[in-house]
């Protein structure tokens, strides 16, 4: 929980968007579009059941559409006309009245007609849209890898968040009698009908640039504007979001999940394909193939292709996730494509179109949910460029020009491919009124503590709550007060400070730090910081606060292996370019012992034990950060990373000096992390985190490495769950952590668990590590700690996922070191819960 707070906290347009939501959740609205939009159903006459592939065009022009297998229909258009046909062979044929900019809902009977027609013998078996498929499977290649070596295109994106399912109930609520003006801009979607309200839209115009060897991507972001705000950060964000979907490739990755491409190499073995008609798609003839999911519940699309009939290349498709697919939060996905002949040689991805309908549940119309609506388009393409110089002087994959943000109205309408609907240019206006109204600053006041756990107080948050009371065997009832800076204090430096205080030990805690961001891109940033307070050694870096409320309500066993500590810490963050960072720290620490704990040592010069009050140490640090194509969100003063398909590699250099500031020991460290997610397509994704590292020296414990244990009930696939704080020590050490998410591959063919949709997850941990002789003799080890000897520690776990879409269950067993200490409280197994947000 404090870390899926601490991920939220970096932007306030999340906050932004949210309270929007929260409007809609509480609104009267007449639209005034200059679309008109239609959908509707069209059934047999006589038995009632729906007809697929009837043809519906508003006659005169060349707006139109068909039904899909459900014998449903969406047509959204500006041009003009006063009516609507429908026809299909076999039946008679209506029009029906439609009013322009507006939605409708207009449903259709066919009744069946006999029609008389000559004999015809036809001697084909097969299926002929299987045939088409093949052809375009066979040019793929040619296709879709391009013979170019670099390239360049402007792009233009439209972004665009509308809260949905607004019902007369909402739109009356008392609560938001003054954001009455709001209520101009409701419309309704044709994808499922969902009335929304446009709350955030944003633009960019940028150029790319291609290499193939050495691959690279950059992205120059020219103009940016976003519901009205100037926010430089924000355009680098979607920016980094913009991917496209190649729908060439095997499987299509969507929200950490692997899609089967209706185009696949097997796609026979998942879809059903139809030959539905050709048609003339400007000057390329092309074969229309409809085409739906084989099986249930699989991760597939149904839709419409075109394929053009010489070089069998995809001109455009439509498609939309099958309605029950095991993914979470997403009611509806649907993706547009259009590709175009450029350059007498290229078939080029000209127009890119997404729509999302989120929900924390699914396929419902009485919860706010929220539409995501991105829109790209490419043009003006060149090729083979030589020299092109900025893959030699641009460090970052996406970056902004100084003034991309503050153009004028005139230059967004001289520079957009496609006009802004009337709507989505008032909603520039809308967002700028609701901001300056006090009662919104209020709202957004309140759903930022709840996200991030830090209440407002001018310049000031205070926080985060979860962290005001807990308690422990050392502290007893712990309280702790803590407040920060917020960017109205300054959007480069933020202060951080708390005071806490143990009712049992009657100590006050404190500690305080200053993060200086002096450049963002590259990121520039020095921290400086000092603390007095207790820690838990051998939790590992992800584990929940120890003065977290949840750590103290489910700890497992006594929690009283706590240490205190005095410690001045400075470090420089500098990024030389994406990918690579590097980290210089300066610190000094004194350790106390707590509770049951001491430190007695066995000096080797005279051989006589000798209790210590405190160690000290300074230690010299240096971090190397590696990582290939990583995404990555940038707040105010932090960063989060989105995804990376590349290992990520940390290197950790540190030396302890002696009798530096009164330090007791001279040591060196090194420590190695590679951490890595990927997809098995078709099986789910797996996990994994090796850690390695050596330690050369003669110390105390605490200055070992003491392996991370779990004394919660709250799973941590950083550390071993079931071994215990301060049970094994080593000065060289190896740790592997795989896991793998099958994603319902079991249970989604089990027609009871097909339901809940849960997902099965496996998990193996291994720790292996060394203890020199003069580290185990030097000094005295508290309760049952020990190295880990000849064997190595094994841990395996099951669990369930995705339960009410939320929380997960681990089973977990010990596999080794389960009698090496007779008499010892040694856990073989365990149930561990976590929450997870997953899709």
């Amino acid at each position: 929980m404090p870390a899926f707070m601490r991920k939220l906290s970096f932007c306030r347009t999340t906050c932004l968007v949210a309270f929007m939501m929260v409007l809609s959740y509480c609104m009267p609205l007449k639209g005034r579009s200059q679309v008109t939009k239609i959908m509707g159903t069209i059934h047999d006459a006589v038995t009632h059941e729906p007809l697929p592939f009837v043809n519906l065009i508003i006659p005169g022009t060349m707006a139109g559409t068909l039904t899909d297998f459900d014998g449903r229909f969406a047509l959204e258009t500006k041009v003009a006309g006063d009516s609507l046909r429908a026809s299909l062979m076999g039946y008679g044929t209506i029009a029906k009245k439609i009013s322009l900019h507006r939605f409708q809902v207009i449903d259709y009977d066919l009744s069946p007609t006999r029609i008389d027609l000559a004999e015809v013998t036809i001697y084909y078996t097969g299926n002929p849209a299987e045939v088409i498929l093949n052809k375009v499977i066979r040019n793929k290649e040619k296709n879709s890898l391009k013979s170019f070596d670099t390239y360049q295109y402007e792009s233009y994106t439209k972004t665009e968040l509308d809260a949905n399912n607004i019902s007369d109930q909402l739109k009356n609520h008392k609560m938001l009698k003054s954001f009455g003006f709001v209520f101009n801009y409701i419309d309704t979607s044709t994808v499922n009908g969902k009335s929304y309200l446009p709350v955030f839209i944003a633009e960019a115009l940028s150029e790319v640039y291609f290499r193939k060897t050495p691959r690279s991507r950059k992205e120059v972001i020219r103009a940016s504007q976003v519901s009205g705000l100037e926010n430089q950060d924000l355009s680098q964000f979607i920016g980094n979001l913009s991917q496209e979907v190649d729908v060439y490739r095997n499987f299509i990755p969507l929200f950490q999940k692997s899609f089967v491409s209706p185009i696949a190499d097997f796609g026979i073995a998942y879809y059903k394909y139809f030959l539905v008609d050709s048609l003339f798609i400007g000057n390329n003839w092309c074969y229309h193939i409809m085409f739906k999911p084989r099986h249930k519940q699989q991760l597939t699309f149904s839709g419409n292709l075109w394929v053009t009939d010489t070089s069998f290349a995809v001109k455009k498709i439509e498609m939309r996730i099958a309605s029950d697919a095991n993914i979470n939060f997403i009611n509806d996905l649907v993706l547009g494509q259009e590709y175009d002949w450029t350059d007498g040689k290229f078939w080029m991805l000209t127009k890119d179109d997404v729509l999302v309908d989120f929900n924390v549940i699914n396929n419902t119309r009485k919860l706010i949910g929220f539409f995501g609506h991105r829109t790209a388009m490419y043009r003006n393409f060149k090729f083979d460029i030589p020299d092109n110089k900025i893959f030699r002087t641009s460090t970052a994959n996406v970056s902004v020009v100084p003034d991309a943000t503050g153009k004028s109205d005139q230059f967004w309408a001289s520079q957009r491919p496609e006009k802004l609907t009337i709507k989505e240019e008032g909603v520039y206006r809308m967002v700028d009124s609701v901001k300056s109204m006090p009662i919104f600053r209020t709202y957004i006041d309140i759903l930022k503590a709840v996200f991030t756990g830090y209440i407002n107080w001018g310049k000031f948050e205070l926080g985060p709550f979860y962290r005001t009371y807990s308690f422990n065997g050392v502290e007893g009832n712990r309280f702790r007060f803590g407040a920060r800076s917020s960017k109205k204090f300054s959007k480069k430096v933020q202060l951080q400070a708390f005071v806490a205080y143990g009712t049992k030990d009657q100590r006050f805690k404190y500690g305080a730090d200053l993060l200086w961001v002096f450049k963002k891109n590259l990121r520039r940033a020095l921290t400086v910081s000092f603390k007095f307070d207790v820690e838990q050694l051998g939790a590992s870096p992800k584990a929940i606060f120890t003065d977290n409320i949840l750590a103290s309500l489910f700890h497992r066993g006594s929690n009283n292996k706590l240490t205190l500590v005095r410690g001045y810490e400075a470090s420089y963050e500098h990024e030389w370019f994406t990918g690579l960072i590097t980290t210089l720290g300066l610190s000094h620490r004194e350790l106390f012992p707590l509770g049951s704990t001491q430190f007695i040592i066995h000096p080797i010069a005279n051989g006589k034990s000798d209790s210590m009050k405190s160690i000290f140490t300074t230690e010299i640090s240096a971090d190397i950060r590696l990582s290939f194509h990583e995404r990555f969100v940038i707040g105010q003063f932090h960063r989060i990373t989105i995804s990376s398909k590349y290992p990520i590699i940390q290197i950790s250099l540190a030396y302890g000096a002696r009798n530096v500031l009164h330090s007791d020991y001279q040591y060196s460290k090194v420590g190695l992390t590679v951490r890595q997610w990927f997809s098995f397509a078709g099986i789910g994704w797996s996990k994994y985190i090796v850690e390695a590292g050596k330690i050369w020296g003669t110390l105390p414990y605490p200055l070992l490495k003491i392996h991370d244990g779990n004394q919660t009930f709250f799973f941590d696939e950083y550390a071993a769950n079931l071994m215990n704080y301060y049970e094994f020590v080593s000065d060289e050490y190896l740790s592997a952590y795989l896991t793998h998410h099958f994603e319902g591959l079991l249970f989604n063919r089990i027609p009871l668990l097909r339901k809940l949709k849960w997902r099965e997850v496996a998990y193996l941990r291994g720790v292996y590590g060394k203890l020199s002789n003069n580290n185990k003799n030097y000094s005295e080890f508290p309760g049952h700690m020990r190295s880990l000897g000849s064997e190595v520690y094994w841990e395996t776990g099951v669990g369930i996922e995705n339960i009410f879409r939320f929380f997960r269950i681990d089973a977990i067993w010990r596999l080794s070191h389960l009698h090496d200490i007779p008499g010892a409280h040694i856990p073989k197994f365990g149930i561990f819960a976590s929450a997870n947000f997953t899709f």
